[in-house]
């Protein structure tokens, strides 16, 4: 029974939508950035636990995804750490969608012609509501709110 569940064990590994390199990087990572790695890096450590791994917060509560400007008109921007993408369909009008592809759950890559494109399976979403026009993805990707606040695009809370 036993050599049956290892048997069993690549299949489904095989059958997952993840990186594999995601899990094998947090480990041989996890080390470095342990305390004994901690007086070697001094204060290359300093700016991890600073504003590059928790975004800043906006004054409404929010958090800052970046400028405005990052955010071409009639194309977008893949904010990867929030998982977010942001376009621009027309000028001043900012729509926020989740960046994972609803097919499979992998992350989107781009916004090529008016379209967010996910590389895995060639999925492509409207930028203008998140709706699939092509490929094998057929719910939208999920609205996020987003804001413009003074000079930067803001996730809602």
């Amino acid at each position: 029974m036993a050599a049956l569940v290892g048997a069993g064990a690549p299949i489904l590994a095989a059958c997952g939508g993840g990186d594999d390199t995601a899990g094998g990087g947090t480990s041989s990572s996890a080390p470095t950035t342990g305390t004994s790695s901690a007086p070697t890096t001094g204060t290359s450590s300093a700016p991890t636990s600073g504003t590059s791994s928790a975004p800043p917060s906006s004054a409404s509560g929010g958090t800052v995804l970046g400028p405005v400007s990052d955010v071409p008109v009639g194309g977008g921007k893949i904010f990867e750490d929030a998982k977010v993408v942001v376009t621009q369909p027309a000028a001043g009008q900012f729509k926020g969608f989740s960046a994972v592809c609803t097919h499979q759950g992998n992350p989107v890559g781009s916004i090529e012609s008016g379209q967010i494109v996910c590389p895995f399976h060639g999925s492509h979403f409207s930028i203008s509501d998140g709706s699939p026009t092509s490929g094998p993805a057929q719910r939208p990707l999920p609205a996020i709110n987003v804001a413009v606040e003074g000079s930067n695009i803001v996730q809602s809370a």
